[in-house]
């Protein structure tokens, strides 16, 4: 019996390479392809581990690139689409929205048609919560799947298009989807210009840590692992065409975070330095995962275990971040934060 084949997009990355580990590990029954442009985000040392494994296979493409993907999802016949491949940084975005229309909008399309040309038995879609908007600070309110898309941001825009489009494919031409969109992430190989990898990284260098306006804004934080189980889930077990949200009920304010950080790492409150505030900076994002709950998802991390977790993996992979924050991540970070002018 031939094995059943899965097409992990952007599998190099932070969320899609930990996804890529867990499906290979956990279905030695499975073909896992990695399918990743790797861009300045992605990287392949963190699947050393299983990249001799005979389940795994590695292709490097554009998922914007037509003919390439037409090609390839015509050749291996793929069962499974799990999409994560995305432009996924605010910031960079406010700077360079066209790149995110690109590989956001238009590389799912290409994806979708591609998928529907040979019929898959499920394309998984992930996104975001924050193509949701924003909520106010009560802490009764949260999002739901029926919560109207009003997306602030070029990034947040070019997901819920995506969003969109996921629907349409399904409503038009039948085909087998899931949407889910996801609280924010944390864990281990998460590229050090987010929150928690900036700040554990910077700390450990005895390095100011950036923090936008007063450090109010609340987001709902989720262990990647946790998410991974989540999309392993709705991938084998979700509702044909349902959108299911992911979120850890783990709610912070950005300094809460940064302060537990300082703080478990033993160094001291002076090394965080307020910043102009992003533009469009949303105050809070809250996801109700009730839903995927009732189809049987539980997260095994509260923050308090997870963020220990991360930063002992942080310690002990000092050379894997050490590498990636050097050269031309670091000029764009003194640029996005100017704070050694």
């Amino acid at each position: 019996m031939a094995k059943k084949k899965i097409v992990v997009t952007g599998g190099a990355g932070f969320i899609g390479g930990n996804f890529v580990q867990y499906m290979v590990n956990k279905y030695p029954e499975y073909d896992i392809y990695n399918l990743d442009l790797l861009t300045y985000a992605g990287d392949l040392a963190k699947h050393k581990d299983i990249e001799n494994k005979e389940n795994y296979h590695f292709v490097k493409a554009d998922i914007a690139d037509r003919e390439a993907i037409m090609a390839l999802f015509k050749k291996e016949k793929f069962d499974y689409v799990a999409h994560f491949a995305a432009e996924s940084h605010v910031d960079r975005s406010i700077t360079d929205p066209g790149i995110f229309v690109q590989t956001n909008v238009l590389g799912t399309q290409v994806l979708l048609d591609a998928a529907k040309q040979i019929g898959v038995t499920k394309f998984v879609h992930v996104s975001t919560d924050e193509v949701y908007g924003e909520l106010d600070f009560d802490p009764t309110t949260f999002f739901t799947e029926e919560t109207p898309l009003q997306p602030n941001s070029p990034y947040s825009a070019s997901k819920a298009s995506s969003d969109l489009l996921v629907r349409a494919y399904h409503e038009t031409f039948h085909l087998p989807i899931n949407i889910t969109r996801c609280s924010n992430n944390y864990g281990p190989f998460h590229f050090p210009e987010k929150l928690i990898p900036l700040t554990i990284s910077r700390v450990l260098n005895d390095e100011k840590v950036p923090v936008y306006g007063d450090g109010k804004n609340i987001r709902d934080w989720l262990h990647v692992i946790d998410h991974c189980a989540a999309i392993d889930l709705v991938l084998h077990e979700g509702v044909n065409g349902e959108v299911y949200n992911v979120g850890g009920h783990n709610e912070r304010t950005n300094l809460e975070v940064v302060k537990t950080i300082i703080n478990t790492l033993g160094k001291s409150e002076d090394l965080i330095e307020f910043v102009a505030d992003r533009l469009g900076h949303d105050k809070r994002y809250a996801i109700d995962p009730t839903k995927l709950e009732q189809l049987g998802w539980k997260p095994t991390y509260n923050f308090e275990s997870g963020i220990a977790q991360t930063i002992d993996w942080y310690l002990e992979n000092k050379c894997w971040w050490e590498q990636v924050i050097s050269g031309e991540y670091k000029k764009y970070f003194d640029q996005q934060y100017s704070l050694n002018k």
